[in-house]
C-alpha cells in the first residue's frame, strides 16, 4: 500500500488506493530538521452510466436486474423494502467489472434498492404478475357439494390470489345452463352480457339475502336463511391481465318432507279400519324415515298420537276407536332433519260393526210346499242399525245357499212358499246394516307381532283369538304343525322347527289373514382359527375368529379358559368376553398352558370350543421376584356421629325408640345413659346396633323416664358423645 520513492534530494511517500481511513498528519524527518503535512481524503464521486430499471414479470419468471457505475471496485448492497437481501439458492449477485447483477426467481414484489459504498442509491421496483387462483380444498373432488339445512345461515369464505388483483364475478348457473348473475365487483350490467341472463337482477355486494363480500385476498359467499330455491351450482370466476380461474360449488338445501297428501280410510270394522298413504312429493333431500299417524275425534281439537316408533310402511291399521264415533286421520312424514307439516286430515269416518246373528231362529210350522220360520233381533245391533234380515236355504248335500225371500226383510218372522215336497232343507238367517255382514278377523296379540325367538326341538303353543267360526287354513314352510279349534272360539298351535308361518280365516267368500315369524336358534359352533400369539413373562396373548355358525342369532360373547398341562383342569378367565383377542395373565412360573374358548349367544354356549394345539410355557427367569413393600394405610379413626339424636316427646304407655348412627375404626364401644346414670344393667332398656345404627328401646316409658339421655362412643382413637332430650306425657 505504501511506497517510498527517492528522486535527487527529493522524497516520496506514495500511498495506493488511498480510503478515508488513510487521512491524518505525516511526518519526515533528517538529520536537519522534521516537516509535517496533514492527509484529507474526500470520497470519490461515483457516476452511474446505466440506471437499473423496473421489470414486469410473471409469476415463477427469472428477473434480471443491471446497473454499471463508474467505478468497477465498488461493492453495492442490495435492500428490497428496506431490508438487506442475502444471497441463496434463488437469489444470485455478481460483479462483472462496472456491471451489478441481481437475479432472482420472483414469486413476490417490492421495492428493491442498491447501496454503493460511494453512498450513490439507485431505487427501483419489480412488479410481478400472478395469474388468478382459487384456493378451495374441496376442489378436485367428487361431488363439490356443500349441504345446509333450510333456514340456517350459509357462509363460504373462497381464499383468492392474483396479481393485479383480479375482479371477482358470482353466477348461478340454472338447470337451463343458463347463468344467473350474484355479484360482479367491477363490471357493469352491460360486460358478458352473452353468457348472462339479462333478465336476472345484479345483487350488489352488501345487499339481499344472497350475497358476496369481497375481501384483500379472499371472498366471502352467504346465504341468509337457506331456502330450496337456493339449491343448485355457483361458480366463481377470476380474471386479470394474465388469465382467469373458476370454480364450481354445488349448494344443496336439506329441510324437513313436504306434507304428505291425505290418507285414505279402508276396511272400517267395529273399532279398527286400515290407513293408507302415499310418500311426499318431495323428501327435502333427505330419505323419509318413517311416518307418524295421528287421530282426534271430528268434534274435537286434540290429536292423539298412534304410533312411537316410526311406520316404515304405506299402510297402517288403526285400532281400539269407539263404534258410532266420526274420527279423523292424518299423518306426518320424518327424515333425519326433522318432522313434516301435517298432512290435510282424510275423510272422516265412522267405525260400524256389523249386528250379531239373531237369536231364537225356529221352525214355527211346515206344510207340503212351504215353511214358516221365527226369530228374535240380534242381541247387539251397534251404532249402525238394522237394516233387515237376509233368509237362504240350502238342500242337503248341496252347499249353494239360495235366498229365500227378494231382498231384506224387516219382519222378524217369515213364510216361504213353492218349495218342493219331500226336499230336506236347512235354513239360516242373516242380520244386515251399513257395515253389511260379519266379516271374520284375526286379533293378533302384540307379542305375536314380533319376531318369536325360540329354540331347536322346543314346543311352541300359539292362541289366537278371532271373530266366527270359520273354515281355517295354515300355510307354512315344511314342519309338523298340530292345531285344533276351541269352543272359545281360538287356534292352539304346536309346532316344532319352522320359520314363518300364514294362517287364513275364510267364511264363505270373506277371508283375513295373519303372518307369524318365528326365529327359531341353536347353540353356535365354537369359534375358529385359534392361535397364541405371543407369550412373555406371566402372560399370554390369544387371537380367534368368530364361528362359521352363530345358531341364527347374535353371538353375545365368549368364555375363554385356562388349563395346567400336568392336571388339565379347566378353570374360566373371561366370561361374556365381546371381544375376538384376549391377554390370559398372572400364570405361574415354569408351568405349560393349554386354552379353550366357548362362544355364546342366546341359546348358551357352544357344545364344543376351540383349543389351542401348543402349549404356552412360562419361561423362568432365574431371578427371585421380590414384591414391593408398600406402606400399610392406617385407616384407624376416632368415633363421629354421623345421625344425631332427635329431641323427641312420647305419650306413655307406648314403647318408643332413640336412634343414631356412628362411624369408627377400630368399632367404637357404646354405652347410653339417663341423666348421667348408665343404662346398661336396666332391664327396661334394650340396646341394639346393626351396621352402625345404634337404637335404643324404652318399653312402656312413664313420665319417671323423661330426661336426658346420651350415647356415648369410645374406642383407642378417641370418643364422642350426642345427646337428647325424652318428653313423656301421661295418658289425657
Amino acid at each position: 500500500k505504501y511506497r517510498f520513492k527517492k528522486d535527487g534530494k527529493k522524497q516520496y511517500l506514495i500511498i495506493n488506493e488511498s480510503t478515508k481511513e488513510d487521512s491524518g498528519h505525516y511526518t519526515v524527518k533528517t538529520n536537519g530538521g522534521v516537516s509535517v503535512a496533514e492527509l484529507i481524503v474526500q470520497e470519490k464521486k461515483l457516476e452511474v452510466y446505466q440506471s437499473i430499471a423496473d421489470l414486469t414479470v410473471k409469476a415463477r419468471d427469472q428477473a434480471v436486474f443491471k446497473c454499471e457505475v463508474s467505478d468497477e471496485n465498488v461493492k453495492g448492497i442490495w435492500l428490497k423494502n428496506g431490508k438487506e437481501v442475502v444471497p441463496d439458492e434463488r437469489i444470485k449477485i455478481s460483479h462483472i467489472g462496472r456491471l451489478v447483477l441481481f437475479q432472482k426467481a420472483v414469486t413476490d414484489l417490492g421495492i428493491a434498492s442498491q447501496i454503493l459504498k460511494v453512498y450513490l442509491k439507485l431505487i427501483f421496483s419489480v412488479f410481478v404478475i400472478e395469474p388468478p387462483k382459487i384456493h378451495l380444498d374441496c376442489l378436485g373432488q367428487s361431488p363439490d357439494t356443500i349441504v345446509v339445512v333450510a333456514g340456517n345461515k350459509l357462509r363460504l369464505d373462497v381464499p383468492v390470489s392474483g396479481d393485479p388483483t383480479p375482479t371477482v364475478i358470482w353466477q348461478k348457473v340454472n338447470k337451463k345452463n343458463d347463468l344467473v348473475r350474484i355479484n360482479d365487483d367491477s363490471m357493469t350490467p352491460s360486460e358478458n352480457s352473452s353468457d348472462l341472463n339479462t333478465d336476472n337482477k345484479l345483487l350488489f355486494e352488501s345487499e339481499g339475502r344472497v350475497r358476496v363480500e369481497i375481501h384483500e385476498d379472499h371472498c366471502v359467499f352467504i346465504i341468509e336463511g337457506a331456502e330450496k330455491e337456493d339449491e343448485g351450482v355457483y361458480r366463481v370466476i377470476l380474471k386479470n391481465p394474465v388469465g382467469e380461474d373458476k370454480a364450481d360449488i354445488t349448494v344443496k338445501v336439506i329441510d324437513v318432507p313436504d306434507p304428505p297428501e291425505a290418507p285414505t280410510i279402508s276396511n272400517i270394522g267395529e273399532d279398527y279400519c286400515t290407513v293408507q298413504w302415499q310418500p311426499p312429493k318431495y323428501d327435502g333431500g333427505q330419505p323419509v324415515l318413517g311416518y307418524i299417524l295421528e287421530r282426534k275425534k271430528k268434534k274435537s281439537y286434540r290429536w292423539m298420537r298412534l304410533n312411537f316408533d316410526l311406520l316404515k310402511e304405506l299402510t297402517y291399521e288403526a285400532k281400539r276407536m269407539i263404534e258410532g264415533v266420526v274420527y279423523e286421520m292424518r299423518i306426518y312424514a320424518v327424515n333425519s332433519i326433522g318432522m313434516s307439516r301435517p298432512s290435510p286430515a282424510s275423510q272422516p269416518f265412522m267405525p260400524i260393526a256389523p249386528p250379531s246373528e239373531p237369536t231364537h231362529f225356529t221352525v214355527e210350522d211346515v206344510s207340503d210346499s212351504t215353511v214358516s220360520l221365527k226369530w228374535r233381533p240380534p242381541e247387539r245391533i251397534g251404532a249402525g242399525g238394522l237394516d233387515g234380515y237376509i233368509v237362504e236355504y240350502c238342500k242337503d248335500g248341496s252347499t249353494e245357499w239360495i235366498p229365500a225371500l227378494p231382498g231384506l226383510t224387516e219382519r222378524t218372522s217369515a213364510l216361504i212358499k213353492d218349495l218342493v215336497t219331500g226336499d230336506k232343507l236347512y235354513f239360516r238367517i242373516k242380520a244386515i246394516n251399513l257395515a253389511g255382514e260379519k266379516r271374520p278377523k284375526f286379533w293378533l296379540p302384540r307379542h305375536l307381532r314380533q319376531t318369536l325367538v325360540k329354540k331347536v326341538g322346543e314346543t311352541i303353543n300359539i292362541v289366537i283369538p278371532f271373530q266366527y267360526v270359520p273354515s281355517t287354513q295354515w300355510i307354512e314352510e315344511p314342519s309338523t304343525v298340530y292345531w285344533r279349534q276351541c269352543p272359545n272360539f281360538r287356534l292352539r298351535l304346536q309346532m316344532q322347527g319352522s320359520l314363518t308361518y300364514e294362517v287364513t280365516l275364510q267364511i264363505e267368500n270373506m277371508t283375513d289373514k295373519a303372518a307369524i315369524t318365528i326365529q327359531i336358534i341353536d347353540k353356535p359352533g365354537p369359534p375358529q382359527n385359534i392361535k397364541l400369539v405371543d407369550v412373555w413373562g406371566f402372560n399370554a396373548a390369544l387371537e380367534w375368529t368368530p364361528p362359521q355358525d352363530d345358531g341364527n342369532a347374535q353371538i353375545l360373547g365368549y368364555t375363554v379358559q385356562k388349563a395346567d398341562k400336568k392336571t388339565m383342569e379347566w378353570y374360566t378367565v373371561f366370561d361374556h368376553y365381546r371381544r375376538t383377542n384376549c391377554i390370559v395373565s398372572d400364570l405361574i412360573m415354569g408351568n405349560e398352558y393349554f386354552f379353550r374358548i366357548f362362544s355364546e349367544n342366546l341359546c348358551g354356549l357352544s357344545e364344543t370350543a376351540a383349543t389351542t394345539k401348543n402349549p404356552a410355557h412360562i419361561q423362568k427367569t432365574g431371578t427371585t421376584y421380590k414384591p414391593p413393600s408398600y406402606k400399610e394405610h392406617d385407616f384407624s379413626e376416632p368415633p363421629k356421629f354421623t345421625h344425631p339424636l332427635v329431641n323427641r316427646s312420647v305419650i306413655a304407655g307406648y314403647n318408643t325408640t332413640l336412634s343414631c348412627a356412628v362411624r369408627g375404626i377400630p368399632k367404637p364401644k357404646i354405652s347410653w345413659y339417663k341423666n348421667k346414670m348408665d343404662l346398661s344393667g336396666d332391664a327396661k332398656y334394650r340396646m341394639f346396633s346393626k351396621q352402625g345404627v345404634l337404637t335404643l328401646e324404652i318399653r312402656k316409658p312413664s313420665p319417671f323416664d323423661g330426661g336426658i339421655y346420651t350415647c356415648k362412643a369410645v374406642n383407642e382413637c378417641g370418643e364422642a358423645e350426642i345427646e337428647c332430650r325424652l318428653d313423656v306425657r301421661g295418658n289425657q
